[in-house]
């Protein structure tokens, strides 16, 4: 159970840093041809849509696997969870490269039916826990939270390559 939901989550990671890097590579091509807002809403609807794909492919993976009902339970939760991180990964790429370009990312109209559709979403949920006054709050944490679960995953997955790149650390004499 958990060596499945730790590979689960470990493909999670990949998917994230994986979305973010071909996101911010397709964007940065694309910006060599055409404008930066241009190209950043014709990219995010892809990778957004491969993004979801790539998660619904894990979860299908495990409702079909030979796994107990709860690791499917927990991988299904899991997945409800992560869906809006891992689409975020794509849209911090375009938020992150529009900075460096000095462009305001607002102008896409995919990042911005992304921030709505987002806010439709969450929105009952924050008026149902807390007042509407912290939405705010609440987007700025999910960005943040976003981009923290994606860097700590990814930095699960590649921390064992480090340390065998880098070698055991040496023994020091007493």
């Amino acid at each position: 159970m958990i060596g499945h939901i730790k590979r689960r989550l470990g493909q999670y990671g990949a998917a994230w840093v994986g979305a973010f890097l071909l996101a911010g590579l397709a964007i940065l091509i694309g910006a060599a041809f055409d404008d930066l807002i241009v190209t950043t809403d014709r990219v995010l609807p892809v990778m957004l849509a491969l993004s979801v794909l790539a998660l619904g492919v894990g979860v299908i993976a495990t409702l079909v696997s030979t796994e107990t009902v709860g690791t499917k339970l927990v991988i299904v939760a899991l997945a409800l969870v992560l869906v809006l991180p891992l689409m975020w990964a794509p849209v911090a790429a375009a938020v992150v490269i529009a900075f460096f370009a000095d462009r305001s990312i607002e102008y896409s109209q995919v990042y911005a039916g992304f921030q709505i559709g987002v806010s439709e979403l969450l929105y009952p949920l924050d008026e149902w826990v807390r007042s509407g006054a912290v939405f705010g709050s609440v987007w700025t944490l999910f960005q943040g939270v976003a981009s923290v679960v994606g860097f700590i995953s990814a930095l699960s997955n590649i921390w064992p390559l480090l340390r065998r790149a880098f070698g055991a650390e040496p023994a020091t004499a007493l």
